[in-house]
C-alpha cells in the first residue's frame, strides 16, 4: 500500500477532499519525523510506537580493501506496533505458501 492508496482510502471512507486528506497525512508524517528528529518517541495508543534505538560504536570491516572503520554510536528509527495491533494482524493476515 502507497501514501496515495491510503489517502484515496480516507478519502472514500470519510468524503473529505483527496487534497485535504493529503494534508493532514503530510502533516502526520512530518511531526513524526520531527519530534524523532528531536530525540523524541512518538507514542499512538492501539497503534504503536515510533521509538529511536541506540546502535553502539562497533568496528567496521572493507573486505575489499582488507581495512578497519571505526562506526559512531547513533540512533535509529523503528516501529513497535501495540500488543493489540500486532495481535490483528496475527489473527487476521492469511498465511502465504
Amino acid at each position: 500500500m502507497t501514501k496515495a492508496d491510503i489517502v484515496s482510502r480516507i478519502s472514500d471512507r470519510t468524503g473529505m477532499e483527496k487534497a485535504d486528506v493529503l494534508a493532514a497525512v503530510e502533516g502526520f508524517m512530518q511531526e513524526v519525523r520531527s519530534g524523532m528528529e528531536s530525540g523524541e518517541n512518538v507514542y499512538l495508543r492501539g497503534f504503536g510506537s515510533f521509538i529511536l534505538k541506540h546502535r553502539a560504536q562497533k568496528t567496521g570491516r572493507n573486505i575489499s580493501k582488507n581495512t578497519t572503520m571505526i562506526i559512531p554510536a547513533h540512533y535509529i528509527p523503528a516501529f513497535k506496533p501495540a500488543k493489540t495491533f500486532a495481535e490483528e494482524v496475527k489473527i487476521n493476515v492469511p498465511v502465504k505458501d
